[in-house]
């Protein structure tokens, strides 16, 4: 029986300092906003991207607020750059506690259309890479004995279809939330958790143009109840909270961030 929190630990479960996170695709809307929200919340950040440079604003904005950033250039789909990413990792702070997979790409072409070098890409980079970069945190975190906290980021396409060529994103998300779930069964006896956020779509330079063509926009509205597209910030409750002890018994579990679309 896990011994009961003390009124100090219960006030605090949100807090994570002293631990170690890593942020994949951290230069992204979403990563650089996780980051620099891990951080307030008192953990060191190891942010990656394929480019070293686009890291520098995330790892400023990390160093800010006080606590170590690491930025490290990482292929989340080659399997020896994400092995050195982690060893970097180790090598830098000794240990791992957190895992935000927040890289991932998306191609949008009609179903009947999509080449399938561009479904490939999609799913080397949002499924394989989420697989990877598990791999490379468990096997520390198992290492290390005292559990941790992984988060992939899923979609509310993974749940929902759209009009608007999502064939191979939809796929590659619908894949990573049973990855969640699996991955989180097999875990669980080596105390991590593993769960998913799922967003509906949410302003980055990546979805501007989508958002700002105004039949597009309609087209989405008319599928988030809330009745505006998430911001980067809206990502953070949730993924502090399923990184923090505030979630201690929360493992195999989608939580859509998603304005209410899933209650459709």
């Amino acid at each position: 029986m896990r011994a009961k929190m003390g009124l100090d630990e219960l006030k605090n479960m949100f807090d994570l300092t002293g631990k170690v996170a890593v942020v994949t695709g951290g230069s992204g809307g979403a990563g650089k906003a996780i980051s620099i929200g891990l951080a307030l919340y008192g953990a060191d950040v190891v942010c990656t991207s394929r480019t070293l440079s686009t890291l520098e604003d995330t790892a400023a904005e990390v160093e800010k607020l006080g606590k170590k950033a690491l930025p490290v250039s990482c292929d989340v789909t080659d399997p020896q750059s994400v092995d050195s990413m982690m060893k970097k990792t180790i090598d830098e702070f000794g240990k791992v506690d957190i895992l935000i997979t927040a890289a991932g790409i998306a191609l949008r072409t009609e179903a009947e259309n999509m080449p399938i070098e561009d479904f490939r890409k999609v799913m080397a980079a949002n499924v394989d890479g989420t697989l990877l970069c598990c791999q490379a945190a468990a096997k520390e975190m198992i290492k290390q004995g005292d559990g941790g906290k992984i988060v992939t980021v899923g979609s509310i396409r993974g749940l929902h279809g759209h009009p608007a060529g999502y064939s191979a994103y939809a796929t590659s998300k619908g894949a990573v939330h049973i990855m969640t779930k699996q991955i989180a069964i097999e875990w669980a006896k080596h105390n991590i958790r593993v769960n998913c956020i799922a967003p509906c779509i949410f302003w980055t330079p990546l979805t501007e143009p989508i958002l700002k063509d105004e039949e597009m926009y309609k087209i989405f509205m008319q599928r988030i109840p809330i009745g505006r597209p998430a911001e980067p910030e809206d990502l953070l409750g949730a993924v502090v909270y399923l990184a923090s002890e505030a979630s201690a018994m929360v493992t195999g579990h989608v939580l859509y961030v998603d304005g209410g679309t899933s209650a459709w």
